[in-house]
């Protein structure tokens, strides 16, 4: 891990310096992206272990492919320093490129944005995007070094010969597919399941409709449940909570709008969270920089949306925290969103598990 927190901070130093430059794509490949892999325990000199140019099924190359056992578990494709890595051609390409070689996971990057696919996931090419990270501090606001380090270290040969993308790949993607799921079978459940759930109960005096009624209400309750999928199975909408200010409005699908699969689903478990802290007084409400949590009148969570993570501001004080873990730190003097002196940077489902604490202290200590 010192090897990784060491060529962060030395490319951090150059990032300043060739920004201005308008590198392009080889620069950026031999200044920026070859000592980061060589931290992360790729030999980019070994073309056993990584093959620069490796051959696509088109007749043309992908950038590198790190190998493990001499077989590709990656494939990376480089752009120039100040590319925005936005363009959809060039991500359906790598995604493509990677898929058809049969490699599960790819990466398409400017030597300082990093943004990891699941080639095979049954998705439209920008919706394959698990998570990204950036060397750009700016970019990383809120978190440590130590940080932005471990969630490079999820690209290490260690952790690709351990499988650890697929680990938190099943994960999150799983965990995407089953609530999709879910949110159709309760808001235009099938028959069979209203028999089963009628069966269960053992009252026949409860007709299907109110099942349905019911499955409706429930998960209504627990889901944030969009207009569109409402219209979609022909069942009366349920109305998002907003905020409209000075003309627009923000929601959910605004917060989430563009957020690798990662952080959609870091969000919402904390807001499921939140809100079953108290289910009957605790209040969301989207605004513009983040999502405020309010139980009564007093705020005792807020949520801002980062491509590498969340940031979670809560109404504590940092001199009563015990030993609190490193990716806590106090703001009561520094300028932020929200409200609360205390910052949390989460950015896995692990280290929520960690933070759950903090925000269930913050809602006991602020109700």
């Amino acid at each position: 891990m010192n090897a990784i927190i060491k060529c962060i901070e030395n490319l951090r130093i150059k990032l300043d310096k060739h920004r201005k430059d308008d590198l392009k794509e080889y620069p950026t490949r031999t200044i920026f992206i070859d000592p980061l892999l060589q931290a992360l325990g790729w030999d980019v000199r070994d073309p056993d272990e990584v093959e620069l140019e490796y051959p696509t099924i088109d007749g043309k190359s992908v950038d590198y492919a790190p190998k493990i056992n001499r077989k590709p578990v990656l494939f990376i494709e480089a752009k120039p320093l100040n590319d925005f890595l936005t363009d959809v051609k060039s991500i359906t390409q790598v995604v493509g490129y990677a898929a058809n070689a049969g490699v599960e996971w790819c990466i398409l990057t400017n030597g300082v944005t990093y943004k990891v696919y699941h080639s095979t996931e049954k998705a439209e090419a920008p919706d394959k995007l698990l998570f990204e990270i950036s060397l750009d501090p700016k970019e990383t606001e809120g978190m440590s070094i130590q940080q932005v380090a471990t969630q490079f270290a999820r690209l290490s040969r260690d952790a690709m010969a351990k499988g650890l993308l697929d680990e938190i790949g099943e994960q999150i993607f799983t965990t995407g597919k089953i609530r999709k799921a879910l949110d159709k079978l309760f808001i235009d459940p099938p028959n069979s399941l209203i028999r089963l759930i009628r069966s269960t109960i053992g009252d026949d005096t409860i007709k299907p409709t109110q099942v349905k009624e019911a499955l409706n209400r429930l998960w209504a309750q627990t889901s944030e449940i969009g207009i569109s999928s409402t219209y979609k199975f022909g069942v009366k909408p349920v109305s998002p909570e907003s905020t409209k200010i000075r003309g627009k409005e923000y929601s959910e699908e605004y917060h989430l709008k563009g957020k690798p699969q990662e952080v959609v689903e870091l969000f919402r478990t904390i807001d499921k969270f939140c809100r079953e802290l108290d289910p009957t007084a605790v209040q969301r409400k989207y605004l513009a920089k983040y999502v405020r949590y309010t139980h009564g009148k007093n705020i005792f969570c807020c949520v801002h949306l980062q491509k590498s993570g969340l940031r979670v501001w809560l109404k504590l004080n940092y001199s009563d925290l015990e030993s609190p873990p490193e990716y806590v730190r106090d703001i009561s003097n520094i300028g932020h969103w929200g409200v609360g002196n205390v910052e949390l940077a989460i950015d896995s489902l692990g280290r929520f598990q960690i933070a759950k604490v903090l925000i269930q202290k913050s809602f006991e200590e602020n109700e």
